[in-house]
């Protein structure tokens, strides 16, 4: 069951979507909505609510009644209480700094537009995705699973093929608002398949689709360096660093050009 806490101050759009957020097949069970209709009041029943009797997902009007930051100061109290919640933003000001300030200053997970085509659709999309997303990050799915590729504390959505680290998605290291580049995700996932076995620089051409006699071993050095970067500033510190020096996470193996993945945490090594 899909429990969400929905803050909205307008009635139409509550009579808009109220039905198909709670018959909507989020995660495979009934919906639990809970709607209220100010920011005072959700902020009242989240200090009430105990700590275990959380939501899965918050969705938040921006503004509301007539105030800017209403929504902010909702999404403030939820992640004070239940850190690592989805909260998505769902409302008419889009494209606005509003939208920039949820996404870049709030550790908002999403924000979508009211106005725009198969909304309904795309709220019901957007909300399974965080969900998952959620779950992947939190290890709610088991290692093995049909669609998640798990080792230690490493989790990989083979639908999306979004990497998660200790359970924050792994972005590039360059550029911390884009995601990790496809090449590195593939690697990783070679890697951590063949575990405890190396990989060498013409098995991961091969599995990539390359020409093994023309990928260089250089170029794969340079991706594991970008991998070992991502999965260091994901856990904020550098600690992946350290720990692939010390012989676990992404090691160098005694083949000149061969690397391999021993896992780290969660009933792995440390």
């Amino acid at each position: 069951m899909a429990k969400i806490i929905w803050v909205e101050d307008q009635s139409h759009w509550i009579d808009k979507f109220r039905d198909i957020l709670e018959d909507s097949d989020l995660d495979g069970k009934p919906n639990e909505l809970l709607i209220y209709k100010s920011s005072e009041a959700a902020g009242q029943q989240i200090s009430l609510m105990k700590k275990d009797e959380g939501p899965d997902l918050a969705l938040l009007d921006a503004r509301m009644n007539g105030n800017d930051q209403a929504g902010f100061s909702v999404s403030s109290s939820l992640l004070k209480k239940w850190p690592g919640l989805p909260i998505i933003f769902f409302s008419e000001y889009s494209g606005t700094d509003i939208e920039r300030d949820a996404l870049t200053e709030h550790m908002v997970s999403d924000f979508i537009a009211k106005h725009q085509n198969n909304v309904e659709q795309v709220l019901c999309w957007r909300i399974r995705a965080a969900l998952r997303q959620h779950a992947i990050g939190a290890g709610g799915f088991k290692e093995g699973g049909a669609n998640v590729l798990g080792s230690g504390d490493l989790r990989m959505d083979l639908d999306t093929w979004e990497v998660y680290w200790k359970g924050v998605k792994v972005m590039n290291p360059d550029n911390p608002k884009r995601p990790l580049a496809p090449t590195p995700r593939k690697i990783l996932r070679c890697l951590v398949e063949r575990s405890p076995r190396p990989v060498s620089t013409w098995q991961v051409a091969e599995y990539m689709g390359l020409d093994p006699d023309t990928y260089s071993y250089a170029t794969y050095r340079q991706h594991i360096k970008t991998l070992r970067r991502a999965l260091s500033a994901a856990s904020k510190q550098d600690d992946f660093m350290k720990l692939s020096k010390q012989g676990v996470g992404i090691i160098s193996c005694g083949e000149q050009g061969s690397y391999c993945w021993k896992p780290v945490g969660q009933g792995g090594m440390h």
